[in-house]
């Protein structure tokens, strides 16, 4: 029996904000994020960090679902590594002293949360993290347990708030001190934008996925049931969502892969077994995500005066469009040109900034503009010795160089070898020394 999830939630408000308005162009809804995390096991506790000050329009949601916010005091120095750290430490202490909590849901797209994330893996937890494809790094995508997509949880053709239709459609006077036309414009540009369909990736891209998983499930001679099959693909790809495909739920997918061919599925509802079909296409459809950086940044090497000062993203995506007109990322696996972005930002093609009004703005990255050597240590100049007048030797006798007579040198001592001891009898007496006369020669 699969051991049932307590999930402690932790939202990085900040970052999860501004990525979902500056990609989707609408406001992030804490609802739905837990909804889909209330899927996956029962939330036990609920963490938002942010500089609330800058946040009340926020407060009334998160207060409705219960979610304690932490104040994130700004340091003077305008640092924002103080929520991440915040989190990072209430994260940890939660894993030392709650031993029944054994999932925890990072909120955010920021890349500096992998060190937490690989920590708790470490003390046996589950990790989820949720964000945007378009916005969260790649690198925390793929080292999570399951990716939760942002995307995959709104509804594109959910109605527009009347008031807020009728609040942008009236145009605002310009006032003194107000921002200037061309700003304006762009502001407006930006709040206009209506969030659009995304268009659904082919089915034949998940197949080299699907047969991975299937051939796993048979070397450990288990079963391919659903639900077997679903978990053994987020093992080896935490990125796997069936939404992206066009499915509402797993069991919907697998009925698509059925009626397109691919697979062959027997038995009764909620006891589904799935198997590769023989007839099915043994070719590899589709393309690597990295096969698309080549293209990429050839347009980007065409266009790198304008990238260079600052562009945005749909002028980009115009740029490839001109040069490349043949050019589909979706046949790369990404479903939006803002996903490709973010991933040629992992590789250091691009660096992207986020604006809530503009959106997203695209800079070259570091395989353009590689950082500067360390400079080298510059050469030390030998030190010149000074000369230094040996001291003039002195002779007895002779005059000085200041005109003294030096007195002569007593004579040197003379040492006397030490006498050897007498020898001592048995008795320890010593005895005297008894010199006998010679003999003469001949007598």
């Amino acid at each position: 029996m699969e051991q049932k999830l307590k999930i402690a939630v932790f939202i990085d408000f900040d970052n999860i904000e501004i990525g979902v308005k500056s990609t989707l162009h609408r406001e992030f809804d804490v609802a739905a994020v837990l909804d889909a995390l209330k899927e996956r096991g029962e939330i036990v506790t609920k963490f938002a960090y942010a500089n609330w000050g800058r946040q009340e329009s926020a407060t009334r949601a998160l207060s409705e679902h219960a979610v304690q916010m932490v104040q994130r005091d700004p340091s003077p120095r305008g640092d924002k590594n103080g929520a991440d750290i915040n989190l990072a430490l209430d994260a940890l202490e939660m894993a030392f002293t709650h031993d029944h909590i054994n999932a925890y849901a990072i909120v955010s797209g920021d890349s500096d949360f992998i060190a937490l994330v690989n920590k708790l893996k470490q003390y046996d937890k589950r990790i989820f993290v949720v964000g945007g494809r378009a916005f969260t790094s790649t690198i925390l995508q793929k080292n999570c347990h399951e990716f939760v997509a942002y995307e995959s949880m709104i509804d594109d053709t959910r109605p527009r708030s009347p008031h807020k239709e009728q609040q942008q459609a009236q145009p605002q006077p310009q006032q003194h001190g107000d921002r200037p036309p061309q700003q304006q414009q762009q502001q407006q540009q930006g709040q206009q934008r209506p969030p659009h369909k995304r268009v659904a990736l082919d089915l034949a891209q998940a197949m080299p996925l699907v047969e991975r998983a299937l051939g796993v499930l048979e070397r450990r001679e288990v079963r391919p049931q659903l639900g077997l099959l679903k978990s053994t693909m987020l093992q080896l790809d935490s990125t796997f969502n069936e939404k992206a495909y066009g499915a509402s739920s797993f069991t919907d997918f697998v009925e698509k892969l059925q009626k397109a061919d691919y697979v062959e599925v027997t038995g009764g509802e909620g006891r589904y077994m799935i198997r590769m079909k023989g007839g099915a296409p043994t070719e590899k459809p589709g393309a690597k995500p990295e096969q698309a950086i080549p293209l990429l940044r050839d347009v980007l090497e065409t266009h790198r005066m304008e990238v260079d000062s600052g562009s945005l993203a749909d002028d980009l995506a115009e740029w490839v469009h001109q040069e490349r007109p043949n050019f589909d990322w979706r046949e790369y696996g990404f479903q939006e040109f803002s996903e490709l972005l973010n991933y040629a930002q992992d590789k250091g093609l691009v660096r992207i900034q986020a604006d809530e009004e503009k959106g997203l703005t695209v800079f070259l990255g570091t395989e353009f503009h590689p950082p500067a050597p360390p400079p080298e240590p510059e050469p030390v100049a030998p030190v010149e010795e000074e000369e230094v007048d040996e001291p003039q030797p002195i002779v007895p006798g002779q005059p000085t160089a200041t005109g003294e007579i030096p007195e002569p040198l007593p004579p040197p001592k003379v040492q006397r070898r030490p006498r050897a001891p007498r020898k001592q009898s048995g008795d320890g007496v010593a005895k005297k020394r008894v010199s006998r006369p010679r003999k003469k020669p001949g007598v």
